[in-house]
């Protein structure tokens, strides 16, 4: 098991998690699949809910994909945007289907915090590639941007199916990006800074969605 997930770099000195399973404590040791012997064995410090203590990645994962919503999340990634790595980490904790990267295959995973072992990410080259994607599969684009003309988010009535998609830090959504988007929102405002950081925006864009779609009875 790598360092990345255990996961000191991100946790420090004071690592959250449990130890070793104990029998005395914790009861018989378990023998069910989705246990990872190693995790048992050394204790399971991963950035992961308590529900999945010692179990294995790919039954984590499996888990979640029983149960993932059927909204996606898109960034137009042309100049290695820093936040990728923070709506990667949202989009894992609301369940999102998957995370799309238009443009740029790299990108900076720090701010995942390791999540994206869990979460399903996708590269598409272009935004056509991306609207072929969303098209294939009877799914409508929703750009996220304060431009003129976007029905506001506090009101809008966002797609059950749909793909949330997000431009880059500073110039936001491309011209191209409008013009595949069946619907562009904008998040209120207030004070005196024109925009919001691309991060914050994808965590907002995808709670007002959970709001209006998700079943919170399944939430932990």
């Amino acid at each position: 098991m790598s360092e990345d997930e255990v996961g000191p770099t991100e946790w420090g000195e004071n690592p959250h998690g449990v130890g070793p399973w104990d029998a005395e404590y914790d009861g018989p040791r378990p023998t069910d699949p989705r246990y990872d012997p190693e995790l048992l064995d050394n204790g399971d410090r991963r950035n992961v809910v308590d529900a999945y203590r010692y179990w294995t990645r790919e039954a984590i994962v499996a888990d979640i994909d029983a149960r993932r919503h059927p909204f996606h999340v898109a960034i137009e990634n042309f100049a290695h945007d820093a936040n990728i790595g923070t709506v990667v980490r949202t989009a894992n904790a609301f369940a999102a289907a998957e995370v799309h990267i238009v443009g740029r295959r790299r990108w900076n995973r720090r701010g995942a915090m390791v999540t994206d072992r869990y979460q399903h990410v996708r590269h598409h080259t272009d935004l056509g590639e991306l609207g072929e994607f969303a098209s294939e599969r009877g799914l409508a684009v929703v750009a996220v941007d304060n431009v003129p003309g976007a029905v506001p988010l506090e009101t809008a009535q966002l797609p059950r199916d749909c793909v949330l998609l997000f431009g880059q830090e500073g110039p936001g959504i491309t011209d191209h990006a409008k013009d595949i988007a069946a619907l562009t929102v904008s998040i209120a405002q207030f004070g005196s800074t024109r925009s919001i950081n691309a991060g914050v925006a994808a965590g907002i864009a995808m709670h007002a969605w959970i709001r209006q779609h998700a079943d919170l009875d399944r939430a932990w």
